[in-house]
């Protein structure tokens, strides 16, 4: 079975994604900026796919593959030379 979001709310701190699968991700807003500096309007815009949440105003998707494996917006991490 493909795991993937049914249902998206937020509250002050963080991102609720309801799984198919029954489970509920609760993650933190800080590790989303586009998120938690967008306004409650814009976050209410987003469209589910197979593979995660995209919201084309705020040109930010995130996969339910990388919310089970603990990530956030890996765009803002700092990068290190190798």
């Amino acid at each position: 079975m493909s795991i993937s979001a049914k249902q998206v709310r937020f509250d002050d701190s963080y991102l609720w994604v309801e799984l198919n699968d029954a489970r509920t991700l609760g993650v933190p807003l800080v590790w989303f900026p586009k998120l938690l500096n967008a306004t409650e309007q814009d976050r209410q815009q987003f469209e589910l796919s197979a593979r995660g949440i995209h919201w084309e105003g705020l040109n930010e998707d995130i996969s339910i593959e990388g919310l089970l494996k603990g990530q956030g917006d890996l765009s803002q991490r700092p990068h290190h030379a190798a």
